[in-house]
C-alpha cells in the first residue's frame, strides 16, 4: 500500500533518485550503503561529478564502507546531517571529498524535495476550487504570503499600509 503511494506521487526518475539517495543512510550501521546505487545517482549529476570524478568517487566508496563500519562514532548515526556533520568533526571530509561532496548533494535533493512539497501543499490551500479563476500575479501573490510566512511575520502592519498607500491614489487613508 505505501509502495504504490509512493509510485503515485513520484516518478520513476524521482523513485530512483530516493533509492540511490537512500544508500548513503547510515542508520543500522550503513546496513542499507551500496557503491553502485551511489555511483548511480552522481551519475545522474553530470554536471556535479565528471567522469574523473567520478572514478575518484568509485575509489573512495571502497575505502569509505570500511572506515566508518570500523570507527565506533559512526555507527550509531541515523541521518545524513549527522553524518555529515560527524565527517566534518572528524575530518573525514577531507579524506573522502568526492564522498562528501555527494553527501552534500543528497542532503540538498532532501531539503529541495521537502520544499517544493511545502510549495505545492500550500498552492493547493490557496487555490481552492473558490479561487479557480484567479491570474498568476495574484495567485503568486498568495503564495508567497503563506509560503513566506515567517519572514513576513516581522513587517510592521505601518509599513504595508504605507507602502499600499503611496502605489496609487486611493480615495481614502487606511488606518
Amino acid at each position: 500500500m505505501i509502495l504504490q503511494e509512493f509510485g503515485d506521487r513520484f516518478s520513476e526518475v524521482s523513485t530512483e533518485l530516493f533509492t540511490n539517495m537512500a544508500a548513503s543512510s547510515p542508520r543500522n550501521s550503513f546496513y542499507m550503503f551500496d557503491a553502485s546505487k551511489l555511483m548511480k545517482l552522481s551519475e545522474m549529476y553530470p554536471m556535479d561529478f565528471n567522469q574523473t570524478e567520478r572514478d575518484h568517487l568509485k575509489r573512495e566508496l571502497e575505502v569509505y564502507y570500511e572506515v566508518v563500519r570500523q570507527d565506533d562514532k559512526f555507527l550509531k548515526l541515523k541521518w545524513l546531517a549527522d553524518l555529515s556533520r560527524l565527517m566534518v568533526n572528524t575530518e573525514k571530509h577531507i579524506s573522502f571529498r568526492y564522498v562528501y561532496r555527494l553527501l552534500k548533494l543528497a542532503l540538498v535533493l532532501l531539503f529541495a524535495t521537502a520544499t517544493i512539497e511545502r510549495c505545492f501543499t500550500t498552492m493547493k490551500l490557496v487555490k481552492s476550487y473558490l479561487r479557480n479563476r484567479m491570474n498568476d500575479e495574484y495567485l503568486n501573490g498568495c503564495l508567497l504570503g503563506a509560503i513566506e510566512r515567517e519572514a513576513l511575520a516581522s513587517v510592521k502592519d505601518e509599513a504595508v499600509m504605507d507602502r499600499f498607500q503611496r502605489m496609487k491614489s486611493r480615495r481614502g487613508q487606511l488606518c
